[in-house]
């Protein structure tokens, strides 16, 4: 009985570091959207250097899990816990990096006025962010309804990106000039629809955990 307690107080920890690397995921998405916006480029560059942290986090958690399979030899569900856990930390990790995208692409654009207000992209984020945090309550309650809810929401932000992409191409042939700027925020448009992507792996990857095959939640 006492093994049993360690391993699921290791698992609890494992949870627990998954869910510090998808807060501070959170917390760089949104920091990069508040330094495009504003043009502010030292928040960009804090953003770029805190980058470091996720990237020791992640390597933690990688460590953490293998540690916990080679000692533990877990089976079933338990092996699931630590697999998922290893897949999820992999897409939180590529979110964070899409935040210092975002980050250099507001260092690229610099004080140059925006050629058209962000609100699309603000939209973008805020739907991406709500759908990483319901993400990671559902990975932590292991409720399948809320990461079906996830999924659903990427249409959402995939339309909003097909329509500011569009947006962005026609005014590159109304305003030449700003071509750097515009590459930039379509960037930013598509650095927000990839990390909405990998929230959606999240979702399947809680399926996975809990059914214990592969569900494609895209279609």
């Amino acid at each position: 009985m006492a093994v049993r307690e360690k391993f699921d107080e290791e698992l609890m920890e494992l949870r627990g570091k998954l869910l510090d690397l998808g807060h501070f995921a959170e917390d760089a998405l949104s920091r990069s959207i508040d330094a495009l916006e504003n043009h502010n480029i030292e928040l960009a560059l804090e953003i770029m250097e805190d980058d470091t942290k996720a990237d020791i986090l992640y390597e933690e958690i990688n460590d953490f899990a293998i540690l916990l399979i080679a000692k533990q030899q877990p089976v079933a569900i338990d092996l699931r816990r630590i697999i998922v856990a290893i897949k999820i930390a992999t897409d939180i990790e590529r979110i964070a990096d899409f935040a210092v995208n975002i980050a250099k692409a507001t260092i690229r654009i610099g004080s140059e006025e925006h050629v058209k207000p962000i609100e699309h992209i603000k939209e973008m984020h805020a739907i991406t962010l709500k759908m990483l945090k319901q993400s990671l309550e559902a990975f932590n309650e292991e409720d399948l309804k809320k990461a079906k809810k996830v999924a659903d929401m990427d249409d959402e932000v995939d339309d909003l990106y097909g329509q500011t992409i569009i947006d962005l191409m026609k005014i590159s042939r109304e305003k030449p000039q700003h071509l750097t700027q515009i590459t930039q925020l379509s960037f930013t448009c598509r650095y927000l629809e990839r990390a909405a992507d990998h929230v959606t792996n999240i979702s399947e990857h809680i399926f996975y955990l809990v059914k214990g095959k592969q569900f494609d939640l895209n279609n």
